[in-house]
């Protein structure tokens, strides 16, 4: 090989090297921009994360308010919030740049089938945050903070420290109370926590849908696959929430419902591929047909032998 032919070669993946550069350094500015735009309102994001909490304290009739035990814990804080809401605000302009970065290098048909998960995949993501913030979160700010009135109540009722009558449950209710003093840093690790994973969660469709595509699953192993993603979905809901059985139980029906239609979505996929298949002339009719008839001959020899 000459050197001419070596230059030839080298220059095209130097060319895609310098594209991809460029596409990093603008998601990075786009992100930073994002970042600079949202830490303003750090304070505003915050208090809405806190709702949920607050209406729950609000019914207790405690103080909604928040804390920090260190003089940067609320600095960093609203850094966290910066980062995090600030690549969702940059998000779709990154997800254009590495599109395009992509894209060139696809068939027309590829790049039609996988554009609608591009655009698919930040909507669930915004979904399983949403079904977060307004279900799961008020569920377990209630489940977490009732411990504050149920926990000496409990004690009296059970007679710890004597015997339960009426006047010591009146002794535990007049006596000592546990409050919620809450913490930013805590409270927005733990609220973080249920967005995020429940964004996770609800990518399932999309990731399926496109290993399917690939031919790296089908809705037929998925269905067999049932009784195993049942565990999977139990332990995973047993990790990401509380433990609170009717938290629990919603994020279970919510990822199961979720894969069932991730098997919908890869017996449609399946379906299209073989009715393309099938039109560039891969199947042929006749043979379809023949195998259809010596079926049912051969599921007759297997009866007789058994």
């Amino acid at each position: 090989m000459s050197d001419s032919d070596v230059d030839d070669s080298t220059a095209p993946l130097i060319e895609h090297l310098t594209e991809l550069r460029t596409r990093i350094i603008r998601s990075v500015i786009a992100f930073l921009v994002g970042m600079i735009i949202v830490f303003p309102f750090a304070e505003q994001v915050l208090s809405i994360l806190a709702e949920p909490m607050a209406d729950i304290m609000r019914a207790r009739g405690e103080d909604a308010q928040l804390f920090f035990d260190a003089p940067q814990d609320a600095f960093f804080a609203y850094v966290k919030i910066a980062v995090l809401f600030g690549f969702a605000l940059s998000s779709p302009y990154i997800g254009v740049q590495m599109w395009r970065f992509v894209a060139p290098g696809l068939y027309k048909e590829e790049r039609g089938a996988f554009l609608p998960f591009l655009i698919a995949s930040p909507v669930l993501f915004i979904a399983g945050g949403a079904f977060a913030y307004y279900v799961v979160m008020p569920l377990a700010m209630n489940f977490f903070l009732g411990f504050g009135s149920v926990i000496p109540m409990l004690s009296s009722m059970l007679g710890i420290g004597g015997e339960a009558t009426p006047e010591t449950v009146e002794v535990a209710d007049s006596g000592l109370r546990i409050f919620y003093f809450g913490s930013i840093k805590e409270y927005l690790a733990l609220s973080l926590k249920f967005i995020v994973a429940f964004g996770i969660c609800f990518q399932l469709p999309v990731l399926l849908t496109l290993m399917g595509k690939a031919g790296l699953v089908s809705a037929k192993g998925l269905g067999q696959m049932r009784k195993y993603a049942v565990i999977a979905i139990l332990v995973l809901a047993a990790v990401v929430t509380p433990p609170d059985v009717i938290t629990q139980g919603i994020l279970f029906v919510v990822v199961y419902g979720l894969y069932e239609i991730s098997i919908i979505l890869v017996r449609m996929v399946e379906k299209k591929r073989e009715e393309r298949r099938r039109e560039e002339g891969y199947y042929d009719d006749e043979d379809d047909a023949a195998k259809e008839d010596v079926d049912p001959l051969i599921a007759e020899f297997d009866k007789d032998d058994d």
